[in-house]
């Protein structure tokens, strides 16, 4: 398989895109990209700011630009009860925004993908 060769402008505007997009996940983005999930995480380590917006819009830390430690990966040590609660509850508010894109998006692949086996029947 032939390697790409992709410019500078192009890794900067993907890393942008997943930052700025809210929910947006590697993966997601770099099938939209048409490029593999290492190399966009490549370039988030090359280019990125360690900043993502979340579903909800704000502005948090990207967990790509965290060096694993081996604290809990349920949250911070000294994170009160109601700031955990928050905290889950953006986490879940993501990912029910996640699915609902997912959802859509294959109901529209599913549809296309009828409308196009109909149309090559000849």
């Amino acid at each position: 398989m032939a390697r790409k060769n992709y410019s500078e402008e192009f890794r900067r505007q993907a890393v942008d895109l997943y930052e700025s997009t809210p929910g947006a996940t590697v993966r997601g983005i770099a099938e939209d990209l048409g490029i593999v999930r290492g190399t966009l995480r490549h370039w988030l380590e090359v280019y990125g700011t360690g900043k993502k917006t979340a579903a909800d819009g704000t502005l948090t830390s990207s967990p790509l630009q965290a060096t694993p430690s081996k604290s809990s990966p349920s949250g911070p040590a000294d994170e009160t009860p109601e700031q955990k609660i928050a905290r889950l509850e953006a986490e879940n508010a993501a990912l029910r925004a996640e699915t609902t894109k997912l959802t859509t998006e294959r109901e529209i692949l599913q549809r296309a993908a009828k409308y196009f086996a109909g149309e090559t029947r000849w």
